[in-house]
Order: C-alpha cells, then sequence, then structure tokens
C-alpha cells in the first residue's frame, strides 16, 4: 500500500508566513524575477475568484482585483519541507519527493511497527503536527487521488481485496489487524482503474511528466480519468506522445514503482552581507564559503557533486539554485568556475548567501576503471562499454567532435604510416 502526504498550499502557507495569513484573503505567489510573468500557488480566496496557479499575472489580476502578491520564499520552503521530510522519515517511513507539500512512502514495512494501515497513517499526522490531507492506496497515483478527494482530518484509504478478483474499497479508515498478508497476491489494476474513473482530469497537474495534459484534453471535452482510460492507446500516443501514453496509464490503475529518496548528510557554510552584496565582491564572498565547506572536517575527503546555492535578498524574499556538477569536484577553482555564473541569476542584492552540499562522490582520488578489467562478465562488460560512451561524449563536448578517435589499419603492409593506420572518429 502507498501512503500519500499532502500539504494544501505548503509554499504560499511558508511565504505568508503561516496557515493564518491565508484565510479569507486572496493570495497568490508572485511571477520570479526574470521569469514568466505567472502567478505560483493561490490561496483558497483567489481560487474561489477564477485564479489558478500558473496562471499569467494580467489574467489573474483581472479576475481578482483584490489579488496580493506575496514574495516566494524557496530558502524557506527548502528548510520547512527538509524538517517536515525528516520527522516522516523519523517513523521509519522510506519517502519519495516529488516536490515540496507532496510525499509518498510504502506502508507494507510499517504495519507491524504502528499496528496496521489506520496506526501508520495516525502516527504521520502526529509526526507532522499540522493539518495535512493522507490517502492510501495500491499506487501513488491512487493515493493522491485519495488524498485530494478528503477534507476531514480522517484519511481515505482505497483498501485492495486481495481474494481472486479482489476490488477496491474506499472507505475512511482501516481497523486494527487488517494487515495483509506479504505473500498474498497483487490487488488488480482492473480495480483501481474503477475507482479512478469518476476522478477529473485535473489530478494529472500533480505529476510533472503529465501536467501539460491538462488544458488539451479539457478542450478536447475529456473531463474525466475515465474517459481517458476509455481511449486507444494508439491514439493517445498519437495525439500527445509519451506524456499522453503515460496519462493513461495512471487512469487505468497502472503506476511505476515509488522511487525513494536518499537522505544524505549535508553539510552548509553562510555568510551575512554588509557591503559584498553583488558584482566581484560577492563572487569574493563565494570563494570564501566554497573554501569553508572543502575545509570541514565531516566532508571526510568525499568530492561534491551537488551544491545549493542559496540568498536572502535586500529587498525581501529568498532565492535558491541548484547546481549539480558535471563530475564529482574538491578543487576550489573548478567549483568556483562552476558557481559563479549562477550568482548572475541573483533578482537583486543579497544580504545573506549560504552554500550547501547536498550529494557527495566518491573520495578523492578514488575513479572506476575506464576498460572492463573482468571481460567475462555481460553486465560489467555493458557498464563499461556505457561508461566508456560517456567519457567520449565529455571529451567531444569540450574538444569537438575530432576530438575522441580510434586507429584503424587499413594496409598493415604498406611501407608508409599513413597508409598502414588511419584515424577515424570513436564511435559514441
Amino acid at each position: 500500500m502507498v501512503v500519500c502526504v499532502h500539504l494544501p498550499r505548503f509554499e504560499l502557507t511558508v511565504a505568508a508566513g503561516g496557515a493564518e495569513a491565508l484565510a479569507g484573503h486572496a493570495l497568490a505567489i508572485a511571477p520570479a524575477p526574470g521569469g514568466e510573468a505567472r502567478v505560483g500557488e493561490v490561496s483558497g480566496a483567489a481560487e474561489a475568484q477564477g485564479v489558478t496557479r500558473g496562471m499569467a499575472l494580467g489574467e489573474a489580476l483581472a479576475r481578482c482585483p483584490r489579488l496580493r502578491l506575496v514574495a516566494g520564499d524557496p530558502l524557506g520552503v527548502a528548510q520547512e519541507w527538509g524538517r517536515a521530510a525528516r520527522a516522516l522519515e523519523g517513523i521509519g517511513a522510506a519517502l519519495e519527493l516529488p516536490r515540496a507539500g507532496l510525499a509518498y512512502f510504502e506502508s507494507d514495512g510499517l504495519l507491524g511497527l504502528h499496528g496496521g494501515e489506520e496506526g501508520v497513517v495516525a502516527a504521520a499526522r502526529q509526526a507532522l503536527r499540522r493539518p495535512v490531507r493522507v490517502g492510501a492506496g495500491p499506487t501513488r497515483f491512487c493515493a493522491l487521488a485519495a488524498a485530494l478527494e478528503v477534507r476531514s482530518r480522517r484519511a481515505r484509504i482505497v483498501a485492495p481485496s486481495f481474494a481472486q478478483g479482489g476490488a477496491f474499497a474506499a472507505r475512511g479508515s482501516v481497523p486494527h489487524g487488517s494487515a495483509r498478508d506479504a505473500h498474498s497476491t497483487q490487488p488488480d489494476h482492473r480495480a483501481a482503474r474503477r475507482y479512478l474513473a469518476s476522478r477529473p482530469v485535473t489530478l494529472l497537474g500533480f505529476r510533472a511528466e503529465t501536467a501539460a495534459l491538462v488544458e488539451p484534453l479539457a478542450r478536447l471535452g475529456i473531463d474525466t480519468l475515465g474517459e481517458l482510460a476509455a481511449l486507444g492507446r494508439d491514439a493517445v500516443a498519437d495525439r500527445f506522445g509519451a506524456p499522453g501514453v503515460l496519462a493513461r496509464r495512471l487512469a487505468r490503475g497502472e503506476d511505476d514503482p515509488l522511487r525513494t529518496h536518499i537522505a544524505e548528510e549535508r553539510l552548509r557554510e553562510s555568510l551575512e552581507l554588509e557591503e559584498a552584496n553583488s558584482g566581484p565582491a560577492l563572487e569574493r564572498v563565494l570563494g570564501v564559503l566554497v573554501d569553508r565547506l572543502l575545509a570541514r572536517p565531516e566532508r571526510r575527503g568525499r568530492t561534491l557533486r551537488a551544491l545549493t546555492l542559496s540568498a536572502r535578498l535586500v529587498e525581501g524574499g529568498t532565492w535558491r539554485e541548484r547546481v549539480v556538477l558535471r563530475e564529482a569536484l574538491s578543487d576550489p577553482r573548478r567549483m568556483r568556475l562552476a558557481l559563479a555564473p549562477r550568482l548572475a541569476l541573483l533578482p537583486a542584492p543579497a544580504a545573506y548567501l549560504r552554500l550547501e552540499a547536498e550529494r557527495f562522490g566518491p573520495p578523492e582520488g578514488a575513479q572506476g576503471a575506464l576498460f572492463d578489467p573482468d571481460p567475462t562478465s555481460p553486465a560489467r562488460r555493458e557498464e563499461h562499454r556505457g561508461r566508456l560512451r560517456e567519457a567520449v561524449a565529455q571529451v567531444r563536448a569540450a574538444a569537438g567532435p575530432e576530438a575522441a578517435l580510434r586507429a584503424v589499419c587499413v594496409d598493415p603492409d604498406s611501407r608508409v604510416p599513413e597508409r598502414r593506420v588511419v584515424f577515424t572518429p570513436f564511435p559514441g
């Protein structure tokens, strides 16, 4: 069983300073500076006036003249959501975190620990200690539909029946002792499809891969997931491509396994800025943060693979940018070269700058073999072929298409070296 934990309007709640600020007020997150002029999350009062997330700013103000824009707070959202995720991990859950305010986890391994599905849901609520919608189902999409359906403190659980030809029964709670046998057969996807059939296609907006399909499906008159599931696969693929095929699979009660988030140790360094809040002075501050981060003893000689650069702006609001390095590094000069261009994306002068190591690489000097040391293993052979292709692609990206060549023996008996061996592009 997959459990979905949904905190409605999480980003807006953090940016506005709490859930109380949303009550009765038409609020929306202001468009990001320098980006497309579209509003972010909106409050219930603004939604009642026809304002939706992603709507053009001009149209949103025309529909709701009383709409008040709130500066986004990506740094605060990341910190608050990190605390919420750690609280859920504290009950033993292995989380998938698609975005802030939305989390999934498998409950099967927690049933004995918390006393059934009801106990798992209660533990998740107690860990978060805030208003939250909880749903459970055989897939993440089914669990999401259940979480969005519920409006009370009771969770919506779509419980599978594992008898032959079993179906799903939606109910408010599951009694203790109803945990299923670990060796039971898998639930029937047709039953999940029956549960999702009457749900609106707007549910697809919660998946990044299918969010763009909500508007065109509505224009075609497809309002429910049942209508989408009834369409032929070839017709959907021809019209919408891979996202359409995925949306049809979701509507039919099928989904991929969870991709659980691996909790890693994080290191961070920060510095309050005075006059050095822009330009070359800010780059020097970034260099100080890089040096301090690499000098931390907790790094234990490991390289850095992904970093997060964030700032609190002088004019209010925050800014956050995630940087994934092309290769794991521990060289401060190369790290500064990779991070410095991101400072140009700052929408305003910064009063505070923070650098955080989000993901680590192998220890310094540890590098995998480029060629296969065990040629008798097909799996290892394919792994090293892929590693070699990636190395060739990086060399060509840096030095041009003629940077990676291989020698081909054409006429081994020739006395002219140029005729014996010629160079040809290495196959990617």
